[in-house]
């Protein structure tokens, strides 16, 4: 018992007991309770600060810690370190989520689902903040506000809208690839163990002598895509609700060990010029035919988060978290998403956030120009200069331009005016869509699933937004209109 856990404050003061609080003039409930007490009052100011800002999207999660393996040579593209040197491994953590749900969401509700992806390298902290689809529902950033809200919450009523939902895609029908993949039974995925996961964005590749290449990164499951019907993932919503959660943390306590095999598609700055779609519309894919995969390397989750709260919901990521020989392309989307992750973790976690176990960098890390701030757990860099540009301290630099080398010329030297931009619909727009609704075809049942899950979610909203939701997918072709207007009707 010597070597029992002595209970103590929070300021290692020990406790003479746990449930017991001090009275005045009595015993039991006669008694007055005195503010003196520390113990009392803590334990109860603690309780009532615990739970920390909800993410706005992505709030319901899984997740895992695991490794990431170079099993390819791709030498000739980057000399990102994390991926050179067959056999290398890097630490990894992996949070997978829904997006519109609040924490405590079921989760095989029908969404998209966010891949957050921490790769602790030797030269710092690299993220992958990817979807399980390829394409996304905007492609302007100003946008992208309002698409999340429209998922959510009506403002007035505090329930899911469906006319809410539809009106917006109405009126943003660059979406509809991404509409249809949501609604197909990809948009219910079986486990995160059978989810693939799409950087979307197009990122560069790049090497020290300054040539690049623009990427794509595919995340394939080793255990097979498997899929729920709707009737089925709405079954388990109401029977198991973290049905997902226990899958993954089952399979990985009894050494069931979930892997994606992971690809590349890469691209020429000449090819890009020249191609069909525009390589920075995040609602486009380069399809394999253009741009077969290439094998990269193998994501492994072999451990379980200690503590929930601890590893995954303090856990922060951002598509700006990039290692050299990785760099962000002119996707407007990803340019955005730069600012607005960090910018969501200061407010969720505070601005020290990065020094949380879950997000700590395994290699050194020196920024004394970046301190204070609300609870700092480290030296605070002593008495270093807190400003850039000291003879007081000798310091060195590495890299090429800007903070990692992201500056690296070539399609990076834009000359021209400051101009007003929104993207305009085209009918090329609905063409990967298009051929979606092909492939869908070629696999028994799945056009009629995809006609049946969104009569079911359309159905709800009212008659104008319903015809016009319907002209749209009758712009993909004329069938899906014809099929989800039956379903509707059988409804």
């Amino acid at each position: 018992m010597d070597s029992a856990p002595v209970y103590t404050l929070a300021e290692g003061v020990p406790c003479a007991s746990a449930v017991t609080a001090q009275h005045f003039g009595g015993n039991g409930i006669k008694g007055l309770m005195l503010l003196q007490d520390t113990q009392l009052i803590e334990t109860l100011a603690h309780f009532s600060r615990e739970r920390i800002p909800e993410r706005v999207v992505h709030a319901q999660a899984v997740g895992a810690w695991g490794e990431f393996e170079v099993t390819h040579d791709i030498s000739d593209y980057t000399d990102a370190k994390f991926l050179n040197g067959i056999g290398k491994k890097s630490k990894v953590l992996l949070r997978i989520s829904t997006v519109g749900s609040e924490r405590g969401g079921s989760d095989t509700v029908r969404d998209v689902r966010g891949w957050g992806m921490k790769i602790f390298t030797e030269e710092g902290n690299h993220d992958w903040v990817f979807n399980s689809i390829p394409v996304f529902f905007v492609r302007d950033p100003i946008k992208f506000p309002s698409l999340n809200r429209s998922h959510k919450r009506h403002p007035a009523t505090n329930l899911t809208d469906p006319s809410m939902f539809w009106d917006f895609h109405n009126n943003s029908q660059e979406g509809i690839h991404a509409l249809m993949l949501l609604f197909s039974d990809r948009g219910t995925p079986k486990s995160v163990r059978h989810l693939n996961a799409y950087s979307g964005h197009t990122y560069k590749l790049t090497k020290e002598d300054g040539s690049f290449y623009y990427v794509k990164v595919h995340i394939k499951t080793d255990q097979g895509v498997q899929n729920l019907t709707n009737n089925e993932a709405v079954d388990m919503a109401g029977k198991n609700p973290g049905f997902h959660t226990a899958d993954l943390r089952d399979a990985i306590a009894r050494g069931d060990y979930p892997s994606w095999t992971i690809y590349f598609q890469i691209m020429t700055p000449e090819q890009a010029e020249s191609y069909r779609w525009n390589i920075f519309d995040m609602t486009k894919i380069w399809p394999h035919s253009d741009y077969p995969l290439v094998p990269v390397g193998k994501l492994t989750l072999n451990r379980n988060p200690s503590n929930y709260f601890v590893d995954i919901e303090q856990a922060a990521f951002s598509p700006s978290n990039m290692v050299p020989g990785w760099a962000p392309s002119a996707d407007p989307i990803l340019q955005a998403r730069m600012f607005a992750y960090n910018d969501a973790a200061r407010y969720r976690l505070g601005v020290n956030y990065q020094q949380l176990p879950c997000n700590r960098a395994v290699s050194p890390v020196y920024c004394p120009y970046q301190r204070d701030g609300f609870m700092s757990f480290t030296d605070n860099y002593g008495g270093d200069p807190s400003y850039v540009t000291s003879d007081l301290k000798s310091v060195r630099f590495v890299g090429m331009t800007g903070a990692n080398g992201h500056a690296i010329g070539g399609h990076e030297e834009w000359v021209g005016e400051v101009v007003g931009f929104t993207s305009c619909l085209v009918e090329d727009d609905f063409a990967q869509a298009r051929v979606f609704w092909d492939v869908l075809g070629t696999q028994e049942g799945q056009q009629q699933h995809l006609a049946y899950n969104v009569a079911c979610h359309l159905n709800g909203a009212i008659p104008r937004v319903q015809a016009k939701a319907l002209e749209m997918f009758g712009r993909v072709h004329p069938e899906v209109a014809v099929m989800i207007r039956e379903e509707i009707c059988k409804i």
